[in-house]
């Protein structure tokens, strides 16, 4: 996994729907400032549910901090779209099926589900500012408290410059 300081190539390209189009943009251009990056697994399932909601309910409190939001899975805009109407999250969800953003920050882990092996990314968060350059990382997604681990680990990027 990457480590605080790295500089990620975020020049590869998604799928995204802005103003309910979808459209194709290289990552890099969704970053116009300090950003938050949450990687969850697939829209409505139970625990990727809490973890969006958790996000949703702490979203003004993280754009009051000046910092914007994604969440990344591998789903269709058409299925991010849609998921974003029910839950109504109101930053852009990327859907990033070759794992990209995944591959940037080397966090491409071995999983099991029913007994059967394969690699996907880690439920994990990134603080990254307009360069691409890691500034926080949240290795262990609490998905119910989310909104709160993030909210927390901007106050730490404060604290820590004081």
């Amino acid at each position: 996994m990457i480590c605080l300081g790295d500089s990620l190539d975020l020049n590869f390209e998604v799928k995204v729907g802005i103003d309910g189009k979808k459209t194709a943009r290289v990552f890099n251009d969704l970053i116009e400032g300090p950003t938050l990056v949450s990687v969850y697994m697939r829209n409505n399932t139970s625990s990727c549910d809490k973890q969006m909601i958790s996000l949703v309910t702490a979203y003004d409190a993280i754009r009051a901090k000046h910092f914007a939001v994604l969440g990344v899975s591998r789903d269709t805009v058409g299925s991010h779209l849609k998921y974003a109407a029910k839950h109504e999250i109101e930053f852009p969800l990327v859907s990033d099926p070759d794992y990209g953003f995944a591959r940037a920050t080397d966090s491409l882990v071995e999983k099991k589900l029913y007994g059967r092996a394969y690699v996907g990314p880690s439920r994990s968060a990134y603080a990254i500012d307009r360069d691409g350059n890691v500034l926080a990382i949240c290795e262990k997604v609490d998905p119910a408290n989310h909104g709160e681990q993030l909210l927390s680990l901007i106050e730490g990027l404060w604290n820590s410059d004081r």
